[in-house]
């Protein structure tokens, strides 16, 4: 068996039939990504990969939202820092690290999006095998809003889901929808009034889990050549461009008037 305790942010629990619950557990925070929870996101996959006790894995958010994606207040408090330059230097390593594990993980994820899930938390969502979501939960990839380019992932997943041309609209506009205006395009799996959604994201990971265990892996590995090779294509280029942006002035005044809930006034540097 895996040890699990050391892991803060995120709970793991595995039911009689390989079912494992992971759960993102700040919901004071919305379940947001610093630097210190962005580590656990990286290496969960690692030991959730090689436990085989697991045959299946449903992911989830606890409280009322799924995942905000990155702390605003974190991200103000580093911008135009030494601290925020050094974390720039690492934020292209460091994510590459948590969809690549994500990817090489054998047993199915199926994503229970209870609530909101921004930024790289809708992306974390849609790096998963299959998503379940809550039909009146705000999704989206939001890093435009702040100064950054959509670049921890947003760019790789949301084309090969929607096409290119809607991708590039929610990731320039920094669009959100609704989960069943998400299921209505194929963005995501299935939509369900809020308190089913982690029901039934169980369902599908229990009938999963009772069928043949190599079957299921290897078909999840055929299909993901094709994610891993647009990931090895896009993420590194997109990330290193998020980097910049994370060094530019108007990076540093979206996040301070987003965090002091005021309008912004971006100098085009």
């Amino acid at each position: 068996m895996v040890d699990y305790s050391k892991y803060q942010f995120l709970k793991v629990e595995i039911d009689a039939n390989g079912v494992a619950t992971v759960t993102m557990n700040d919901p004071d925070k919305l379940n947001a990504v610093g630097p210190e929870n962005h580590k656990e996101l990286e290496y969960i996959w690692v030991d959730l990969a090689q436990d085989e006790s697991i045959k299946a894995i449903v992911f989830t958010g606890a409280g009322r939202a799924f995942s905000a994606g990155g702390d605003i207040k974190k991200m103000a408090a580093r911008a135009g820092t030494e601290y925020g330059l050094k974390y720039a230097l690492r934020v292209p390593q460091n994510t590459l690290r948590i969809f690549e594990h994500m990817l090489l993980t054998p047993q199915p994820v199926i994503a229970a999006v209870n609530g909101d899930a921004i930024g790289l938390g809708m992306t974390i969502a849609l790096f998963c095998d299959m998503s379940v979501v809550a039909d009146d939960a705000r999704l989206g990839d939001t890093h435009v809003k702040v100064g950054l380019v959509a670049g921890d992932g947003g760019a790789v997943v949301w084309p090969l889901l929607v096409g290119p041309q809607r991708a590039k609209e929610f990731l320039m506009r920094g669009k959100l929808l609704r989960g069943k205006e998400a299921e209505g395009m194929g963005l995501v799996n299935y939509s369900f009034p809020k308190e089913d959604v982690l029901a039934e994201a169980h369902k599908i990971a229990t009938e999963i889990a009772s069928n043949p265990i190599w079957a299921v892996r290897w078909s999840k590995a055929a299909v993901n050549k094709q994610l891993k090779a647009q990931l090895n294509q896009i993420l590194e280029l997109s990330i290193a461009y998020e980097s910049l942006t994370m060094l530019t002035q108007d990076y540093k005044e979206a996040v301070n008037a987003f965090a002091e809930k005021r309008k912004p006034e971006f100098q085009g540097f």
